[in-house]
């Protein structure tokens, strides 16, 4: 796969194209809303879905630990779908988040969607986190950045975007950056996510910024707010 350098708050920054920051002078790697035990939360409410996102949320996140082997690894917020959803989660996979945390820094920041710490899982768990120039919270502020030189890493929209192709369009979730913040799609298996034109997202970034479309092996980039036509992903 091919990734994407760019630079926020005077920081040189990689981008996935699997959906994960990589922030290679610190040895760290970011994902966000990994929405673990979805599928059992709709359980519960009588909405049947296939019982595997977990499972595949969590082989996606192994193949990129063993692909860039980071010494510090941030899950942005909504790493459960619910409050619940760490007591849900089968044995096997409990033992396989502990062999992750275990293996590298593991930090939670926790989320709107889980308030509360898991401790059985390893790792710290922390409102947000805090590297260098770099700030890590589940959710982007709008209010300015303090210090100025500071910049934002950011989740929670689960931001998507969709480009011309022949035949129609194809929406695609992807990330959005501009000079002080980046926000990053969402990582789960049974993530949706909210258009980069909806206003949630366009007032954290009234300037312009540019969008990364998550491709198969690479990124397609355009500038936040133009019209997007090219070849399929």
């Amino acid at each position: 796969m091919s990734s994407a350098p760019i630079h926020v708050a005077g920081e040189r920054l990689m981008l996935d194209p699997a959906g994960a920051l990589l922030w290679p002078d610190h040895g760290l790697m970011a994902v966000s809303d990994l929405h673990l035990e979805k599928g059992t939360a709709f359980a519960r409410q009588g909405m049947l879905l296939p019982p595997w996102d977990t499972r595949a949320t969590l082989d996606r996140l192994a193949l990129l630990l063993r692909r860039h082997r980071p010494k510090i690894v941030i899950a942005l917020g909504d790493s459960f779908h619910d409050r619940g959803g760490a007591a849900r989660l089968p044995a096997a996979e409990i033992a396989r988040i502990q062999t992750m945390t275990g293996a590298a820094r593991f930090v939670w920041v926790l989320g709107n969607h889980d308030p509360e710490p898991a401790a059985q899982l390893g790792g710290d768990w922390v409102d947000e986190f805090s590297l260098g120039a770099l700030i890590f919270r589940h959710q982007g502020k709008e209010t300015a950045l303090r210090p100025e030189s500071a910049g934002e890493i950011c989740g929670h929209h689960h931001p998507k975007a969709a480009i011309a192709v022949r035949g129609g369009t194809q929406s695609r979730a992807c990330f959005v950056t501009d000079a002080r913040r980046v926000m990053l799609p969402a990582f789960g298996a049974y993530t949706g996510g909210l258009d980069v034109t909806h206003p949630e997202i366009a007032r954290l970034f009234p300037r312009g910024g540019r969008v990364f479309l998550l491709g198969r092996e690479r990124l397609f980039s355009f500038a936040l707010g133009m019209p997007k036509r090219g070849t399929r992903p």
